[in-house]
């Protein structure tokens, strides 16, 4: 790939592909990954105007910003911390 910022058609284009490959790994239950690629997804995606996000299909803008949200949002335990339930096996 250049080294030049993605603009136009082809960052519309980009964030599609980094926002399926985030579904496609939250399928196959790969939650790293998945955590991950829909980080680069929104970078991309927040590049975007207003005009340029209404291009990306509803199914995968939803998918980005509120289910996986509800996932992978800030309020989530951050993947490899040492927390365990306070319940414990007898």
């Amino acid at each position: 790939m250049s080294d030049q910022p993605l603009q136009g058609d082809a960052l519309i284009k980009e964030t599609c592909r980094r926002i399926r490959l985030a579904k496609k790994l939250w399928d196959a239950h790969n939650n790293a990954a998945c955590r991950r690629e829909r980080e680069r997804a929104l970078k991309l995606y927040n590049q975007l105007t207003k005009v340029q996000k209404e291009k990306i299909p509803q199914q995968l803008r939803v998918w980005l910003r509120y289910r996986s949200e509800k996932y992978f949002g800030a309020h989530r335990t951050p993947p490899g911390s040492k927390h365990r339930s306070s319940r414990r096996r007898k």
